[in-house]
């Protein structure tokens, strides 16, 4: 999924001011930086999760019997493909 720099630049700000509330959590260094970096780190989780969608639905359009999307099967399978991509890439992490 993609977000405007709008809505990315908002929920960054969400996101600092619920950590600057958070009694477990203290923020150290500029503000300006911290947001750029909660922004850098939301576009690249966004990122990925649009590839590990266009894998899945791929693998799911490749099934010999064929799939209509919004089925139970269909999203039963597509979740599970969802967390099996994740799984791996959680393993092959940095």
């Amino acid at each position: 999924m993609l977000l405007s720099e709008d809505k990315l630049s908002h929920l960054s700000h969400v996101i600092l001011e619920a950590l600057k509330k958070s009694p477990g959590a203290r923020v150290t260094g500029e503000e300006g930086k911290v947001l750029r970096e909660i922004k850098r780190v939301l576009a690249e989780e966004l990122a990925q999760e649009g590839e590990i969608d266009r894998i899945v639905r791929a693998r799911l359009a490749s099934y010999s019997r064929p799939l209509f999307e919004g089925s139970a099967e269909w999203e039963i399978l597509y979740r599970k493909g969802c967390e099996e991509e994740s799984r791996k890439r959680r393993k092959a992490g940095p």
